[in-house]
């Protein structure tokens, strides 16, 4: 047969992006830092233009073997059998050669289905002989249990098999092999329930296995609006064969107008690949070098949700990660959309037949951004997940290879640091230490996609990283030196948190422009918590007092006197810092805003007062007088607010004294009083000291135990972070979407310090902080890992 010859794309044989995409323009070592930096953003920018997809050895031969309507000894695509001619690899087969033990089964698959269409054209017996030689040496992988298997695996190969037999083909296979395989197709056919819509979805995925015996009628039903099974061209090439669907065919024609000669895995794949490679940069912490490109994709992502687009919704991992990240950027979605992820429901699609751990782990992260007291399909979704999840990890039930284990450790990392216990800077330091980079994954094959990483995401990150990492550096000296020039080393009732203090705003406030803020953070936590031991273990009553009035009539002379070198020193950091941060916000905001400083901190030192009053006195209060006063006394006004003023936006008088600013404050406060509350309950206790806890318990008449107390707390502080959120999120705001986000970091500190203890008594934590002051990052020793 003889067929002319298009011009050679070429195939993609290595697992480098390099070598995958051949023009691909990686850079030169010889590029000055500076220079690299911008060239690698701009090599980035270019991604977001177009996703790039691998071309399908499989998926093209199928579409090659389909024939001509009008003569079935024509092919209907000429042009995709010259591809099959002009790509086989030097050892005979076909496909991706990206770590030849990962995808075997997948260039087993590839391989045999080319021998197929160059058999069915009968052309390249040359070829042919090496291919078959290939597979004659590999086929004892295609019963290997420890391989990974591509989807549908042992219903397709064998199947492909018995198609051999039906053109002729002589396969040099022992018979005991073929008899495994059949054994194990008619096994895998008897375990899949064709009664359930999961099985149906699957049987109908895996068409070309099937042949023959197929019900098309029952595949039909899963053609999607541009033509297409599944959005798979091996499938509705498959199909057409049988039905001659106008839809198929249209299909199958604009997807090889697109890649002229041959056809992808899986097209199109626009959405999920663009998500995908957002999700990468934010997880990386380099996304604020992309934010147009960003808010654009997520644009089109919103309106595609809004007009109820297929790609999103027929596939759960897409529609799940673009409901997550919709949600968090402020587009308004609804959760109803996941209604048909939850439990019962999810086994009907192709993914929950499959059971999918990754399809579940986006569904599981999904779940954690509830925002309204009724959103049922959430907790419906995360409680299914949480249990899936955990089961696939402690059964060993996902694949060793090294993909498998990256999704696996992120699985763990989910369930260890969900949503609201995340700080940006620790996220994005195990991602760095994760980042595999690796562009290939398999479905029914194994297919590539540049946009799912690249070797210039991680020198991005890591160049990222290690520059902000040196600013932290000497802001934290800075921050030594400024706590002996306000002497309170020599406060020896105090604890010494500095490092935590600044550690909560570094691993908060990422951009490297937010100096200011994270200073301004940091000093005030010191300070609240110098003044939280003073009030609590290290002053008199005189001196509570005395501290009270220095500060009510903002005196720096002395005037007032100092009872103790106690009080002087508090007061006199106390007034230096508060002078600073109004002298520096100056230039931020217009205007004076240190008056509102003194007054945060003038309303933190009453409530103190009046905790240490009902100590004293033996007073009981009731639960709401409690937290009235607990949710200001727990201290987070003096670090945040005034930290407010340093992420950009002006922020008038009338918007500081607002009703939304002030629910913000209480909401963020509240559920941090609550988690320390049942944290330190046992502590304060033994101290004689009344808490939320304890006043929860007396306002229950006695009738619940202390683990039942702690459980009903559990949902207060959830449905008020959920309410917090909610505000932060909410478009139409009076106040900057950057302030709100301040009162959303400082609650993921909260739950991330108080989620074993009380919060400054965790090891674990201070060994992060360390490894983000003075670990930094070695981009040769990520790549070799």
């Amino acid at each position: 047969m003889n067929l002319s010859r298009p011009t050679n794309l070429g195939c993609f044989t290595a697992s480098s992006s390099a070598s995958l995409f051949p023009g691909l323009d990686v850079g030169t070592k010889t590029k000055t830092g500076a220079l690299r930096f911008e060239e690698t953003k701009e090599r980035i920018k270019k991604l977001f233009k177009n996703v790039e997809l691998s071309i399908s050895a499989y998926d093209t031969a199928w579409v090659a073997m389909v024939p001509s309507p009008n003569s079935l000894n024509k092919p209907l695509f000429p042009e995709c059998i010259n591809w099959v001619l002009d790509h086989q690899n030097p050892d005979g087969s076909w496909g991706i050669l990206h770590d030849h033990q990962l995808v075997m089964k997948a260039t087993l698959l590839s391989t045999l289905a080319c021998v197929l269409t160059l058999k069915r054209w009968d052309i390249g017996d040359d070829h042919m002989s090496k291919a078959l030689s290939f597979i004659k040496s590999n086929i004892a992988s295609a019963t290997d249990e420890n391989q990974r298997s591509p989807v549908g695996f042992d219903i397709i190969f064998p199947g492909m098999i018995e198609y051999a037999k039906d053109l002729n083909l002589n396969l040099p296979l022992a018979s005991m092999n073929v008899d495994a395989l059949v054994q194990k197709k008619e096994l895998e056919l008897r375990s899949c329930c064709s009664n359930s819509e999961g099985g149906k979805a699957y049987l109908a995925y895996v068409s070309e296995g099937i042949g023959k015996l197929q019900d098309w009628e029952m595949v039909m039903r899963y053609q999607r609006k541009n033509g297409s099974l599944f959005s798979s061209p091996s499938t509705t090439a498959v199909a057409f064969m049988h039905r001659n669907d106008d839809g198929c065919f249209n299909y199958l024609r604009s997807v090889l107008q697109k890649f002229h000669s041959s056809v992808p895995a899986i097209y199109p794949l626009d959405i999920y690949a663009r998500l995908h490679m957002v999700d990468s940069l934010q997880k990386l912490g380099i996304d604020g070098h992309f934010k147009d490109e960003i808010r654009s994709v997520l644009d089109e992502t919103y309106s595609c949700w809004m007009q109820g687009e297929e790609n999103i919704f027929l596939d759960a991992s897409t529609c799940a990660m673009a409901f997550r990240m919709l949600r968090v950027e402020g587009y308004d979605v609804s959760s109803d959309q996941l209604t048909q992820f939850s439990e019962g429901l999810f086994s009907n699609c192709l993914g929950g037949h499959l059971k999918d751990f990754s399809a579940s782990l986006e569904l599981f992260k999904a779940s954690q951004i509830i925002i309204y007291p009724d959103e049922f399909i959430l907790e419906n979704i995360n409680s299914w997940t949480s249990r899936f999840l955990n089961h696939g990890l402690s059964s060993g039930s996902v694949h060793s290879d090294r993909t498998e284990r990256l999704v696996k450790q992120e699985a763990v990392n989910a369930f260890e640091f969900p949503y609201n216990s995340t700080l940006e800077r620790l996220s994005n330091k195990r991602a760095l230490e994760s980042y595999s980079g690796d562009i290939v994954r398999i479905s029914k094959t194994a297919y590539a996609c540049l946009n799912f990483g690249h070797q210039d995401f991680l020198e991005l990150a890591v160049e990222d990283f290690n520059t902000l990492q040196g600013i932290h550096r000497k802001e934290l000296k800075e921050l030594e030196k400024w706590v002996i020039e306000n002497k309170l080393d020599k406060l020896k009732f105090a604890r010494q948190k500095l490092a935590y203090c600044y550690f909560s705003a570094a691993a908060t406030l990422t951009s490297p422009e937010l100096c200011d803020a994270r200073l301004s953070w940091a000093k005030n936590g010191v300070l609240t918590t110098v003044v939280d031991d003073f009030f609590d273990v290290g002053g008199s009553e005189e001196e509570l007092v005395n501290l009270i009035q220095l500060v009510e009539k903002w005196d720096a002379s002395g005037e007032t006197g100092y009872c103790s070198k106690e009080v002087e020193i508090i007061f006199l950091a106390l007034h230096s810092t508060i002078c600073e941060i109004g002298k520096k916000a100056l230039p931020w905001q217009g205007r004076s805003v240190m008056r509102n400083v003194i007054d945060i901190w003038l309303a933190l030192l009453e409530s103190m007062r009046k905790e240490a009053e009902w100590l004293k006195n033996k007073v009981v209060p009731s639960l709401d007088e409690y937290m009235e006063n607990g949710y200001v006394s727990f201290a987070l006004g003096p670090i945040v607010l005034p930290t407010l003023y340093f992420v950009g936006p002006k922020l008038p008088e009338e918007i500081v004294g607002n009703c939304e600013y002030k629910k913000l404050f209480k909401l963020m406060s509240t559920s941090g009083r609550l988690l320390n509350d049942t944290r330190t309950f046992d502590r304060e206790s033994s101290e004689g000291k009344l808490n939320a806890l304890s006043l929860y318990m007396i306002s229950a008449g006695g009738k619940l135990t202390k683990e039942e107390a702690t459980e009903a707390m559990k949902g207060d502080v959830d449905r008020t972070r959920r309410e917090l959120l909610r505000l932060v999120l909410q478009e139409n705001s009076t106040i900057p979407r950057a302030c709100k986000d301040l009162f959303w970091k400082m609650s993921c500190v909260v739950h991330l310090f108080y989620r074993k203890d009380d919060g400054f008594t965790s090891h674990e934590l201070m060994n992060s902080a360390k490894a983000l002051f003075e670990q930094p990052m070695v981009l040769d020793e990520l790549l070799n890992k």
